[in-house]
């Protein structure tokens, strides 16, 4: 029960965090999943470009860039549909103590990825990319001497789950039954079992 009541709270703050986003009216692709719909002829327009409120233009191809490596567009949409970088950027622009070190992780990326394969990390392939970001990822692939860079992954991966799974398009792959319209209200689908026997014990 205490691991549901965590992650209850998490998501309760992540959502918060999200709604507070929803009202900055320059972001061209992410939409809050619990955004109201505009009065009729109230309609706002978004912008047709997104002005980055943190990155440099080149930072922010970077973030761009990795939060589809996170969330990629395999089958649906991911990340980029969502614009989920433009949240990203938005987050840590308005969060002073992100900031730092996210600007110094995106330096060590390209430094790093400078010493492996001898270019910026945007300029590499797709494959040479995954292999640099693969052992920051992951913990069996762990080196010495890539704390930082696991750092600024491991931050930059969570402001994309955030940015995703508060958008309409993310809460939609959730398939929430929230999103959905019912006639009557569903009934549990274990009829024969209303206690709920044959599911497992809580594990806390």
């Amino acid at each position: 029960m205490a691991g549901q009541d965590l992650q209850r709270r998490e998501i309760l703050r992540i959502m918060a965090m999200a709604a507070v986003a929803s009202h900055y009216p320059g972001f061209t692709k992410w939409v809050f999943a619990c955004a109201h719909p505009a009065a009729a002829g109230a309609q706002q327009i978004k912008p047709a470009k997104y002005t980055a409120q943190f990155c440099t233009a080149q930072e922010y191809a970077l973030v761009e860039r990795l939060t589809e490596m996170i969330i990629p567009s395999d089958d649906g949409p991911g990340a980029r549909e969502a614009g989920v970088a433009e949240f990203v950027d938005f987050m840590v622009a308005h969060d002073r103590a992100r900031q730092y070190k996210f600007r110094t992780g995106m330096t060590w990326l390209n430094v790093h990825a400078q010493r492996l394969k001898g270019r910026a990390f945007l300029e590499l392939s797709e494959a040479q990319q995954a292999d640099i970001l693969e052992p920051l990822a992951y913990k069996s692939r762990h080196r010495e001497g890539e704390e930082e860079g696991r750092d600024f992954f491991s931050s930059i991966k969570e402001l994309t789950a955030m940015g995703f799974y508060s958008s309409e398009i993310g809460y939609r792959d959730l398939d929430n039954p929230a999103l959905k319209f019912y006639a009557e209200s569903p009934a549990c689908p274990h009829a024969g079992d209303p206690e709920h026997r044959h599911l497992p014990p809580p594990k806390w």
